[in-house]
Parts: C-alpha cells; structure tokens; sequence
C-alpha cells in the first residue's frame, strides 16, 4: 500500500508543479507583452513598425501549445494510460507466443 500511496503522491506533486509552470508562463507572457508594446510604442522611429504583434503573437501560440500539454494531453496520457497500453502489447506477444509454438511440431 505504501507504494500506491507515493505513486499517488508523485503523481499529484507532478501535476501540480505543471500546473504552477504553467500559470508562471501565463503571467510572464502577460507582462512582456505589455512591456514589448510600452518600448514598441517609445522606441517608435519614422514609421511605426509593430514587431511586439509577431512576438507577442508567436509567443501566445507557445503557451497554447502549454496548455494543452497540460490540461489535455498528460491528463489523459498518463501513467495508467502507460501502463493500459503495456499490458495490451504484452498481451498480444503472449498470443502470438502461444500461437508459434502450437505451429512447432511436438519433440
């Protein structure tokens, strides 16, 4: 039991530490793109360029991709899903076995 316990346990730390990174990038890209169009806007020479739009819009297709790792994809694929996954292939390798050596003549 103790080692279903921790399983659980390392599982939480992990999807709560996820989580927390994620929340960080969000409030990251938050601030940085008011601060790249706080200098886009200061630094403005001539005619006015905004490079802060394609930073801004490259980094937001970042976190997307961030949060979708976290809340769709390790939510789904996860050690369970692993092990579901290896007891099936195993499973199948054991059929397989079984049928080779009713193939094998008896010796």
């Amino acid at each position: 039991m103790e080692k279903d316990q921790h399983e659980l346990y390392e599982y939480a730390r992990r999807r709560i530490k996820q989580k927390k990174n994620l929340y960080f990038h969000f409030v990251l890209f938050s601030i940085m793109s008011i601060f790249m169009f706080v200098i886009n806007k200061w630094i403005g020479i001539g005619e006015p360029v905004n490079w802060f739009l394609w930073v801004s819009t490259f980094w937001f297709f970042m976190l997307i991709l961030h949060f979708i790792k976290v809340y769709i994809t390790d939510r789904f694929m996860n050690k369970n899903w692993e092990r579901e996954q290896i007891d099936k292939l195993v499973d199948k390798q054991k059929i397989k076995i079984n049928e080779l050596e009713k193939q094998l003549p008896n010796q």
